[in-house]
């Protein structure tokens, strides 16, 4: 029991290292992204742009109505963090893990473990 004991404790310390080494490339988000897969809110199909100064803007087509929303995000480890404007009004900071990010594709996890899979637009 004992030595069982001691295997989790380890496994929990090395994994809360490795996760808390975990380093996104900042510059690889950059650019335009399309949902294409969802769990959570985001609606598929939305495009959404990171530019080089921190700031985003999403376009939403939903029915036919189009919308478009303009924020500020930043990426802290493996943390994005985005704030969205919308009618004005800035909305509450939203802030999800990047589980996995390369030069195609993005899929993010947020505060209720559901994923969201990004493609890089060309």
């Amino acid at each position: 029991m004992k030595k069982f004991v001691a295997s989790l404790v380890t496994l929990v310390v090395f994994a809360g290292f490795a996760a808390a080494e975990t380093k996104i490339d900042a510059a690889k988000i950059v650019g335009k992204w399309e949902v294409t897969k969802t769990d959570g809110e985001a609606p598929k199909g939305a495009i959404v742009e990171f530019l080089k100064d921190g700031k985003l803007a999403i376009a939403i087509d939903l029915n036919g109505k189009k919308f478009e929303l303009g924020g500020t995000y930043k990426v802290d480890g493996a943390k994005l963090t985005v704030k969205i404007s919308v009618d004005g009004k800035e909305q509450p900071e939203d802030t999800d893990t990047i589980k996995s990010l390369t030069d195609e594709e993005m899929v993010t996890i947020d505060k209720d473990k559901k994923e969201t899979t990004f493609k890089k637009k060309k």
